[in-house]
Parts: C-alpha cells; sequence; structure tokens
C-alpha cells in the first residue's frame, strides 16, 4: 500500500532522525508529499520518510482543523520537490534541516543539489536539498520574528552561487564558516580545502578536522 491512495487520510510519518509529523495526507508525488496538520501544509521530500502509519479514532478526534491555507502549488500538476521550492521562492517559510531547531527565512535560489536560503539570524545560507526534512511556507500576514519588509533584504548577498553544492563550499575556502547549524565545535573554523570528498577545516584552536560532504547540511559564513 503506498502513500498515494491513501489521500484524504489521517497518518502519523516518522522521518530520519525520529522525527514525528501527523496530519491528513493532502498530495503525493513523485519524490514529495503533503501533509496538513490542522494549522499548515508540511512539504515533505519521501526519501526521509522512515515508516508510516494509519491515526487511530481517537488520535484522529484530537485534530482541529483550522480555516485552510492555500498551498502553494497547482492542484493541476504533480508536485516535486523542486517545483515547490521553485513555488516558495521569495515567500517567508519554515525549514526544517538539522538539529533540533527549524530555519526561518526565504529561498532565494535553486541550484543543482542545494537551495540557497536567507534567515534574519544567520543571514545567507547553503542547504542541501539532500538533507531537506520538510518546509512549511508561512501564511501571507506572517514576518519571521516579526519583522518589518524593510528588514528583509530583497537581495541580501552580492555572492555569486555555484551549480553544485560541493563547488560553492569550495568556493569558501579561507573563509569563516559554520556548518550543520553549529551543532558541535568541529562544524566551525577555516576552510582550508576539500580533498576526496571530504573538507579540510581549520578549528579555533588550529587543529585540523575532516568532514564527510555527504554530512553536511547547512553552510553559513560567520
Amino acid at each position: 500500500m503506498n502513500l498515494k491512495s491513501n489521500i484524504g487520510k489521517y497518518v502519523k510519518l516518522e522521518l530520519s532522525g525520529k522525527k514525528l509529523l501527523s496530519g491528513m495526507m493532502v498530495d503525493v508525488g513523485s519524490d514529495l508529499c503533503v501533509l496538513y496538520n490542522g494549522n499548515d501544509y508540511l512539504y515533505i521530500p519521501t526519501v526521509h520518510i522512515q515508516n508510516w502509519q494509519f491515526l487511530k479514532k481517537d488520535e484522529i478526534d484530537e485534530f482541529t482543523l483550522s480555516n485552510d491555507p492555500t498551498p502553494i502549488y497547482n492542484h493541476n500538476e504533480e508536485i516535486s520537490l523542486r517545483k515547490t521550492l521553485t513555488s516558495a521562492k521569495g515567500i517567508f517559510t519554515e525549514i526544517y534541516v538539522t538539529s533540533n531547531q527549524a530555519l526561518h527565512g526565504y529561498i532565494i535560489s535553486i541550484m543543482n543539489n542545494y537551495f540557497v536560503f536567507y534567515s534574519p539570524i544567520y543571514k545567507t545560507m547553503f542547504i542541501s536539498l539532500n538533507h531537506l526534512k520538510w518546509l512549511i511556507p508561512y501564511t501571507n500576514h506572517q514576518r519571521p520574528y516579526g519583522l518589518s519588509n524593510a528588514s528583509l533584504p530583497v537581495n541580501p548577498s552580492n555572492i555569486t552561487f555555484a551549480r553544485s553544492f560541493e563547488i560553492q563550499i569550495e568556493k569558501l575556502k579561507g573563509e569563516l564558516i559554520v556548518f550543520n547549524i553549529g551543532e558541535n565545535a568541529n562544524v566551525m573554523g577555516k576552510i582550508q580545502g576539500i580533498k576526496d570528498n571530504f573538507v579540510e577545516l581549520i578549528t579555533a584552536k588550529g587543529d585540523p578536522v575532516y568532514l564527510n560532504l555527504q554530512h553536511i547540511k547547512t553552510v553559513h559564513m560567520t
């Protein structure tokens, strides 16, 4: 039994990192599903779904559906991750990638295997598509952290973006950066170089650390 055959039913999804999401399955595409949790539409890459099950009746009864927000995709087309990211460009959005915190901001550009995201907290960020767990576009009148439009620049960076995540990281050689939202001390430092799919990072104490590119989820400069 696949997810698409259960559109309109209530399900519970377990994602990578033991994250649980529950709600009504609204749509399923080639690499993405849409879950409505009663308040928001959650756009979830199916590659991160570890398992799923139907909600029990008492769990369904706990759901209170608010005024249905407008989805950002065209119901007449099959949804996909790339189409959804393109539709979300410039819309204030919550995304979940790593650690126990969501990122809030908006998508600037979508490249081959990553996208560029502007966060009022972390500024310009590079996010690996392989590690995006879900995104939630804001309703029309919401702004992250209660900021005004004047505080959220339309073109926040003069950086030219490389087509691939790996080349973009290589372009930051010599810069002080933070990987994976600084989840530990070994992901912050100066990029020394990249070789054989490992990034050489010089930590605050001058020690080299070698990080596997496949496990790098986010990048932002200090």
